[in-house]
């Protein structure tokens, strides 16, 4: 008899590529992508322990939730690292730290020519 996959193996893997993949984006979008991710892995984990041998895709499951995992970090990291730079930097702090950065950059071209 042929195994069946696991309903949510590929969705689960998906999601745990993307959350990794958008953890930059203010920390929001990889966070909520990961989340998901590691709910629907916990649902078809107890469907897979209930019934091992009917059902396949575990090795998609387990890289993705691996992979959310790691997303739902790396885009805490960077959630509070930028709640930490608005708060005590503020944004003044972080225009002129990004002027200074291209007035750097502008000097050494300058540079170089």
């Amino acid at each position: 008899m042929e195994k069946q996959k696991l309903p949510n193996s590929n969705a689960v893997l998906t999601l745990g590529i993307l959350s990794i993949l958008t953890c930059c984006c203010w920390g929001f979008i990889g966070l909520i992508l990961g989340i998901i991710a590691l709910v629907l892995a916990k649902k078809d984990l107890k469907i897979y322990n209930q019934e091992p041998e009917i059902y396949g895709g575990y090795s998609n499951l387990n890289t993705g939730k691996i992979l959310a995992i790691i997303g739902v970090v790396l885009s805490s990291i960077y959630l509070l690292f930028n709640i930490y730079l608005y708060a005590f930097v503020g944004e003044q702090g972080i225009k002129a730290f990004q002027q200074n950065l291209m007035d750097k950059m502008k000097y050494q071209q300058e540079q170089q020519e």
